[in-house]
């Protein structure tokens, strides 16, 4: 019989953590770990109350991703930027048992149950959901809640993986897609990592420059997979109410082109060769 798990403790913060030192620190530590599905894994859950998101970064934001300038709700994909630094933090701590160097953000789910208004507090939480086994390694979730009172008004799921040998097969486990119609060709310019990077802060060495991407195996920088998917969903269109998934398959490589493709609630980043870089689906609530 399994052991029980530890009850979760909840840790309330002043204000959200510096993501500089948080990256420095977990990369400090990654040679260190030792992925295992059955590790344990951090049981503290991470609470920011009264944040309001700033009006500037949230500008920013929207410009680099497509969204419309001058909405009065938050697009869809921002709370999870707010969230972040606290996702760090847990990521980065010395009783998290994946390494944060090459932890590969795999997929994430979002459910927004209303509209999110920009000039509104939250109180935000994050938390490790857990480890599995993944045919590549290890993967943990993360799930990031942002409240409203006591009303849930916004939640994600993200999976990210520890690549390491496994007994399991490597063989795909996906099913083949069918195309979707192509929309539009985006040019994407050299510097697109850095400039998401300064609107997000995420500035993970991989995205900002060919030389630091080298570094980590990647012919040139790549693209943020949260731009990808935001990117995609300000072309898309969200409802109010709505759940989103996307599944990030293939880096995409800067400068580039790739192809946005959608029908119906379905959507698709493909490149040049036809290689397919993220998929995902919107669906009302």
């Amino acid at each position: 019989m399994a052991p029980t798990p530890p009850e979760r403790t909840e840790s309330v913060l002043t204000r959200s953590p510096s993501l500089a030192p948080l990256l420095a620190r977990g990369a400090v530590l990654s040679p260190f770990r030792r992925p295992d599905p059955a590790a344990a894994h951090p049981r503290t859950r991470l609470v920011l109350p009264g944040l309001r998101p700033d009006p500037a970064g949230l500008a920013a934001y929207a410009k680099v991703c497509g969204f419309p300038a001058a909405a009065d709700t938050l697009p869809v994909t921002y709370p999870h930027v707010l969230g972040f630094p606290l996702a760090m933090r847990l990521m980065s701590a010395r009783d998290f048992p994946l390494p944060l160097l090459g932890l590969v953000h795999t997929s994430i789910s979002v459910t927004r149950h209303r509209a999110t208004p920009s000039a509104a507090f939250y109180d935000l939480a994050v938390h490790v959901d857990g480890l599995a086994p993944h045919r590549r390694g290890t993967e943990a979730a993360v799930v990031t809640e942002l409240r409203s009172g006591d009303e849930l008004v916004w939640e994600s799921r993200s999976t990210y993986l520890a690549r390491h040998r496994t007994t399991r097969s490597q063989a795909s486990e996906r099913t083949g897609d069918p195309e979707l119609p192509a929309v539009e060709e985006w040019q994407l310019p050299g510097d697109l990592g850095r400039r998401y990077g300064s609107a997000s802060g995420d500035r993970n060495p991989i995205h900002l420059h060919p030389l630091t991407a080298r570094l980590f195996g990647f012919p040139r920088a790549i693209a943020h997979g949260m731009w990808t998917v935001a990117r995609c969903l300000a072309a898309h269109g969200v409802p109010d109410a709505a759940e989103v998934r996307a599944e990030f398959r293939a880096p995409v490589l800067l400068p580039g082109t790739v192809t946005y493709a959608a029908d119906g609630g379905r959507f698709a980043l493909r490149g040049g060769s036809g290689r397919v870089h993220l998929t995902g689906e919107v669906n009302p609530l």
